[in-house]
């Protein structure tokens, strides 16, 4: 088994490519990175060379040798030797890399991940593998991805929707797993935001044109705030509405709410909807009035277990949410220790 020290000098080593990449480097092991930003598009209209070349570049920040360290230096029984265990991890593939976190914590533990790859994230994912062997060829036999069925693992890790989640807890019912369902993000504002504030929360809304579980798809808004000033902030979004197939769910959700006589608000790339909703379709925000922040924290509450990430003063910083820590685990499940505690430890 590969030492800690390599696992994390190798991972490190990958990040800084990552970064080079999204930067337009076309030399060395960068060169691949900086093609599939400019043609992944083809496969997957969704993959915008921006939303492409913004998780990469994310990625590679997240795994600097500094990041890494902080994060592992929590765990103090990482080092204990183990035999590696072969770990199911299920891939989700809504936006660019959200497999990467995954494929990185069974690794960084010396385990071995056999990933069942989405058809929508295949082709990064495999060049991210195929770059940390190359930078360390040790982790040939660590890595095995598919798109077909996962076997002889002993434990897993999986993601999808509120369906595929239950379909994961029957099929993988005899196996140590982490089961994820459908979350989503919400925005709080008390008010007192800057012009600047609101800007930086459209990025927590538009980028991935919304598909990401840690894109805030609510609002909770203090009675009495005006709207419209949302809109004014957001203008650089109006772009979303040249890409057809998000243009195609704006002027749909605007003709079922015309038709069955629904009010909202048009921005003209995005539909403001007052409902309590937290999942609204694509091209939609929702967006709700609270009377005091005690009722609204008393809310948030009860709703924990349906929220990834809250965005506003308090919370995550505007702006932040698609940039989360190592340490910022989804569904607030912490997957070393699951790994720890269920294999390394036995």
């Amino acid at each position: 088994m590969l030492s800690r020290e390599r696992r994390i000098d190798a991972f490190s080593a990958l990040g800084e490519i990552m970064v080079k990449g999204a930067a337009g480097s076309s030399s060395g092991l960068s060169a691949i990175f900086s093609s599939l930003i400019e043609t992944l598009e083809g496969t997957n209209p969704w993959f915008t060379p921006m939303n492409v070349s913004m998780a990469v570049k994310a990625t590679g920040e997240m795994i600097s040798n500094e990041n890494i360290l902080k994060w592992l230096s929590r765990y103090p029984d990482i080092d204990r030797p183990h035999d590696p265990v072969r770990i199911g991890v299920v891939m989700a593939g809504n936006i660019p890399l959200v497999g990467f976190h995954d494929f990185l914590t069974v690794l960084i533990t010396g385990n071995i991940v056999n990933g069942k790859l989405s058809s929508k994230d295949e082709q990064l994912m495999r060049a991210v593998a195929g770059t940390l062997i190359k930078i360390e060829p040790a982790f040939t036999d660590a890595i095995d991805l598919t798109t077909g069925k996962i076997t002889d693992f002993k434990g897993v890790i999986a993601t999808g929707s509120d369906n595929t989640s239950r379909y994961f807890e029957y099929y993988f019912r005899d196996y140590p797993s982490v089961i994820r369902h459908n979350r989503n993000s919400v925005a709080v504002l008390d008010g007192n935001e800057t012009d600047e504030e609101l800007t930086l929360l459209g990025r927590d809304i538009f980028t991935y044109f919304g598909l990401g579980c840690r894109n805030v798809s609510k609002l909770y808004i203090p009675e009495g705030f005006d709207i419209n000033r949302l809109t004014g902030c957001w203008n650089e979004y109006e772009r979303l509405r040249s890409h057809y197939k998000y243009a195609a769910n704006y002027d749909h959700n605007k003709a079922v709410f015309i038709v069955n006589r629904l009010p909202f608000t048009d921005t003209g790339y995005v539909l403001l909807r007052r409902d309590d909703s937290l999942t609204p379709p694509m091209a939609v925000l929702n967006y709700e009035f609270y009377s005091s922040p005690e009722v609204l924290k008393s809310q948030l509450q009860l709703l924990s277990e349906r929220i990834q990430c809250i965005a506003g003063r308090g919370y995550t910083a505007f702006g932040e949410a698609q940039f989360p820590n190592l340490w910022d685990y989804a569904d607030e499940v912490d997957t070393i220790t699951f790994l720890l505690k269920k294999f390394s430890l036995q």
